[in-house]
């Protein structure tokens, strides 16, 4: 049961950020997803560790203001080892999307550490880093 809700939980994460055919994106969801105080870590391009609301803001912000449009980011490949209340999963992603009228593709990794709260699984800590 456990690997289906860490499954599910990151397919929520993945989802926050889509904004094709012209919904809009439910960035704030992360809230929910992540326990208070989560860490939130870039490693490239550029270094940079947010908490919870740094990372939320701006991104919301991009995928509500018309610069990024059509944007989605999906799993391609994932790694989960789970022990007890704890897990980790590693995982391959892709996206695309519309930024500033110009059509883009990526990917990178991921990497995410979740806990079993009270309240089911959440997100505790995320990596990432984009491929250039």
């Amino acid at each position: 049961m456990s690997k289906s809700e860490i499954d599910a939980l990151t397919a929520e994460f993945f989802g926050a950020f889509d904004n094709r055919g012209g919904k809009a994106a439910d960035v704030a969801r992360i809230r929910r997803l992540v326990i208070p105080g989560g860490v939130i870590v870039l490693t490239g391009p550029k270094y940079t560790a947010y908490t919870v609301d740094e990372f939320i803001e701006p991104r919301e912000r991009l995928l509500a203001d018309g610069r990024l449009v059509e944007f989605a980011e999906w799993e391609t490949s994932e790694r989960t080892e789970i022990a007890g209340d704890i897990a980790s999963r590693f995982g391959e992603y892709r996206k695309a999307g519309v930024l500033d009228g110009e059509p883009f593709e990526g990917g990178g990794t991921k990497t995410m550490q979740f806990v079993r709260t009270p309240e089911g699984w959440r997100i505790a800590a995320f990596s990432w880093w984009d491929r250039p």
